[in-house]
């Protein structure tokens, strides 16, 4: 690895630590205010990102772009809504992602419209931190909605067809094996199985551009 790929994993780092650490924390939390215990017992309702980072998918979102947090458990049958709950339990981590993102992108315009060619060195560096955070926010927004097990997004699709068990068995049994084949496909080959980059960029710049900041 070059110093070139060292500066920029470490400029990756704030905004993928951010991003994990509010993502596992409000699902922790919303569960709790749901009627669950589990994760408040399990020490997960805290912004310390310790208590949230797995190490091998941090390692893997680093290498591959690809990776994972620990997940937050719970009880359903603790929730007082469970079939309500679930879902927004599931909601609650990529739409904290959204908001995480757009409050970067509002710090990032009040800082770093005005500097123009004079930009110092230490801002630029500053400038990409932002925007390595508000790109990773807004992919961490957009990945865990796909409707694939074990992503967020599974569990909206998933409540809706437990009125058809066998279905709703099989989709939980193998759609775990059709993300990870689409990972796997999109890795191997020059096929983007997944393309949610357009969808990355669509939203970071457009939210920018609502701003006013000229990208």
């Amino acid at each position: 690895m070059n110093s070139f790929d060292i500066t920029r994993t470490l400029m990756f780092l704030p905004g993928i630590i951010i991003g994990l650490t509010v993502h596992e924390f409000s699902h922790a939390w919303i569960a709790q205010r749901c009627g669950d215990t589990t994760s408040r017992e399990q020490g997960r309702v805290t912004l310390n990102p310790l208590r949230h980072i797995d190490l091998l998918g941090f390692i893997m979102l680093l290498v591959v772009g690809f990776g994972w947090a620990k997940p937050v458990q719970f009880n359903e049958s603790n929730l007082k809504n469970p079939r309500r709950d679930v879902v927004k339990i599931a909601i609650a981590g990529p739409l904290s992602n959204a908001v995480t993102a757009m409050v970067l992108s509002i710090f990032f315009v009040l800082f770093f419209q005005d500097h123009g060619s004079g930009l110092r060195l230490t801002n630029s560096i500053l400038s990409e931190i932002f925007s390595y955070g508000i790109l990773i926010n807004w992919g961490l927004f957009i990945f865990n909605l796909i409707p694939l097990p074990p992503l967020d997004g599974s569990h909206l699709l998933l409540t809706y067809f437990k009125k058809y068990p066998v279905l709703h068995n099989n989709l939980y049994k193998y759609g775990s094996f059709l993300f990870l084949g689409l990972i796997l496909g999109s890795l191997m080959t020059k096929i983007n199985f997944l393309p949610i980059w357009p969808a990355i960029e669509f939203l970071g710049k457009g939210f920018i551009r609502l701003l006013n900041y000229v990208i």
